[in-house]
């Protein structure tokens, strides 16, 4: 079966209007009256040989424009004819959810919604899983696919082993700029003294083009990312993670057993609008990475998971998710604070790095792995289900009035 393509797309208020909630502040959203990048990710899957069910997700930073948000990405895809679509807004959320409580998965509703980037892409796995898809290829609105051979390099060598002896269950491509480079831009600013994210991340992409062409990765990209069944349905996103949820899905496999293999030969042009402000961005790493270490710790306690060091993801995340990550974004976010820009900003992001990030780290992480342990179960019960397949694969609809309520209008007599 040819694998399942799955498009997360984010949407945030008018220009000018932001709403700033921990867990669905998104890279870069595409203002509601704005065009934004999806209509140029399509038409450059069009090209792509052997592309069956493309599965659009919509997902919103306010609940008050999420169907105003699925009104646009329709609207989108009437341009695109050819590419059979699958628009996954509150409405398929709903029956969703209905779904899971009908089978006693009330608990697993909250990791699987339209909020924070982890909960999005299990919707994803979900639908995939009840429509029985042997794979599951992830694709970001923001990527161009220039090659028609994407979805063969996606599935080539999947379920197969390692020269190792590994079995590749999960595979990622990379991306690269208009330039053709896979490296981010890296200031070098003194105030990142101690948060050298584009210089780790840098020495980590520097392996891609090394030999062997498929080998275990700390890094990943989840705009070209694809999944055996195998793997998807025993290992979840983790939905309360802030930013990186697919590095962070490295992890995962890894604490259960497998591996994310990088694929040199597997690439897409990422071509992001422009993203949050310095402090913002800083501020969701800084959650992230305090999150990370105190996942990764947290995991020291349970004997069913294989051990994750710092030391072994590095160079990039490393030492960022070490005992040392609390100090470095303290000082990080002072330091920035002393340069004169967004200062009351980055004070706040201080005060979150000795407080908030923690908090926030002890109270979900532990949520993580109860979601996890739970996932496989859930997943076997949802393979081919009957009554979710119907809706996704399009024998029957929902009414989306009652919800909306955008009536139609009824002609006169």
């Amino acid at each position: 079966m040819a694998p399942c393509v799955v498009i997360p797309t984010f949407w945030a208020r008018r220009r000018g209007r932001f709403t700033d909630r921990l867990i669905n502040v998104y890279d870069h959203p595409t203002p509601i009256d704005q065009e934004g990048t999806l209509a140029a990710c399509l038409r450059s899957l069009e090209q792509v040989r052997g592309l069956c069910r493309v599965v659009v997700i919509v997902a919103a930073t306010d609940a008050s424009i999420e169907h105003e948000a699925e009104d646009r990405v329709r609207g989108i895809l009437e341009g695109f004819p050819s590419i059979d679509t699958l628009v996954f807004g509150p409405a398929e959320l709903g029956s969703l959810h209905r779904r899971l409580e009908q089978l006693d998965f009330p608990d697993m509703v909250p990791g699987v919604s339209l909020t924070g980037y982890g909960a999005v892409r299990n919707v994803g796995l979900i639908v995939a899983a009840t429509l029985g898809c042997d794979s599951v290829v992830f694709v970001d609105d923001d990527v161009i696919v220039s090659d028609p051979a994407f979805l063969e390099f996606a599935v080539e060598g999947l379920g197969t082993r390692s020269p190792e002896g590994h079995p590749v269950l999960a595979k990622t491509g990379y991306y690269v700029d208009a330039q053709g480079s896979p490296r981010v831009a890296d200031g070098g600013h003194w105030a990142d003294a101690f948060w050298r994210v584009p210089a780790e991340f840098n020495r980590a992409v520097a392996s891609i083009e090394k030999p062997p062409r498929l080998k275990a990765s700390n890094i990943a990209f989840g705009g070209c990312m694809t999944l055996h069944r195998d793997m998807y349905a025993n290992v979840s996103f983790d939905p309360w993670v802030l930013r990186g949820e697919d590095m962070d899905y490295v992890i995962n496999a890894r604490m259960h057993g497998g591996d994310v293999f990088l694929d040199n030969e597997w690439r897409v042009r990422h071509m992001p609008p422009a993203g949050l402000s310095e402090a913002l961005t800083l501020r969701q790493d800084v959650y992230r990475f305090i999150y990370e270490h105190r996942k990764l710790e947290f995991a020291k306690s349970q004997v069913d998971l294989r051990q994750v060091s710092p030391a072994s993801l590095r160079p990039y995340p490393g030492e960022l998710v070490g005992s040392g990550v609390t100090w470095r974004a303290f000082m990080t976010a002072v330091l920035h604070a002393l340069t004169g820009r967004e200062t009351a900003a980055f004070v706040d992001v201080a005060r979150a790095a000795l407080t908030g990030a923690s908090r926030y780290a002890r109270r979900n992480c532990d949520n993580y792995f109860a979601f996890q342990r739970r996932w496989p179960i859930m997943m076997e019960r949802l393979w081919e289900d009957i009554a979710l397949g119907s809706l996704f694969s399009g024998e029957r609809s929902v009414d989306r009035t009652a919800i909306t309520g955008r009536f139609p209008v009824v002609p006169p007599k």
